[in-house]
Parts: structure tokens; C-alpha cells; sequence
């Protein structure tokens, strides 16, 4: 895609936006059956994946884990706004490798240590580009794309969350 598409797709939504800022607020859903083997199965919209166990919590690993998932949610969202951003900016580049990597200490999932944290410690974000770009234009994609990134901006900064649990109905 060319900038002048991409401006010409996103100008309408952005003065939108900017009259009725109400209209931006978008509410994203995800949801998963619970099935059988400690599993859930969520629908993506484009397949099914099956949520179970990590191998380090006693997991067959047959199953996707969902630590797994949050990272490939990383990688996607990050490889698609960096490509909208390269667009944008008309940065050359030829393709390239988006990977992420966690570091997990299952104690704190399975409650060995009270102290160890449930979740992820640290994250790494490793993007490797074809291009000959000079460095200021790379460190303006790397800075565009975390600024702009859904998911890697929900990850790092403090997003409040509410849980609540309804039991449904006898059939």
C-alpha cells in the first residue's frame, strides 16, 4: 500500500473522530469455551485455538498456552502498525522478522513462591528489517510503532481491568 492510500483510507476516520469524539471508542472482544483437559477454545474469527496448560504448569502442551498467545498478539499487532507506520512515513523496506520473547516463573502461576510474580517479568520486542534506511529514520519507525501499537502500549502501561463472574442459568 502506498501513504497516499493509507492517508486517504484513515483522513475521514481521523476527522470523525476529532468532531465526535465519542464515535473512536471501540469495545474489542474476545471469547472462549471452557472445554474439557483444562482448555478453552476462543474463536479469532478466522480459526479456532484451544487454550490449555503450559507443559510447565502440567500442561500436555497439546493445547495452546496463553502466554504464547499474548506474545503472538504482540508480534501481530506490532508487525501490522509498524507496516502502517512505514507506509505512512514512506520508510523502504523490503519485509522483515517481528519476534517476541517472555521470561515466566511458573512458581508464582502455580503459588510455589508468594513472592514470585505471576506473569510475565519481561518481555522482549526484536524487530529485523530489509532495509537501507539510516538510523534516525529507523529509531522514528521503532518509536512510531511502540507509540502507536495497541497491544505493546496496553502492556506497558497500568490498564485497569474489572472481573466478575455470573452463573448462568439451570436448562
Amino acid at each position: 500500500m502506498k501513504a497516499e492510500k493509507l492517508k486517504k483510507l484513515q483522513t475521514p476516520l481521523k476527522a470523525r473522530y476529532r468532531e465526535s469524539p465519542e464515535t473512536a471508542f471501540v469495545t474489542l472482544r474476545a471469547s472462549g469455551k471452557i472445554g474439557e483437559d483444562i482448555s478453552c477454545r476462543v474463536e479469532t474469527g478466522r480459526a479456532l485455538v484451544e487454550a490449555g496448560l503450559h507443559p510447565a504448569t502440567g500442561g500436555t502442551g497439546m493445547h495452546a498456552c496463553s502466554g504464547d498467545m499474548l506474545l503472538e498478539a504482540l508480534v501481530a499487532c506490532a508487525g501490522v502498525t509498524l507496516s502502517a507506520v512505514a507506509t505512512a512515513i514512506e520508510f523502504e523496506h523490503l519485509g522483515g522478522i517481528i519476534k517476541a520473547e517472555g521470561d515466566l516463573d511458573f512458581r508464582g502461576t502455580l503459588g510455589v513462591d508468594k513472592e514470585a510474580k505471576v506473569g510475565f517479568k519481561r518481555i522482549r520486542l526484536f524487530y529485523q528489517l530489509n532495509t537501507t534506511e539510516d538510523k534516525d529514520r529507523l529509531e522514528t519507525l521503532l518509536k512510531l510503532t511502540e507509540r502507536y501499537c495497541v497491544v505493546y502500549q496496553t502492556l506497558i502501561s497500568a490498564t485497569n481491568i474489572h472481573s466478575k463472574i455470573q452463573v448462568l442459568p439451570k436448562s
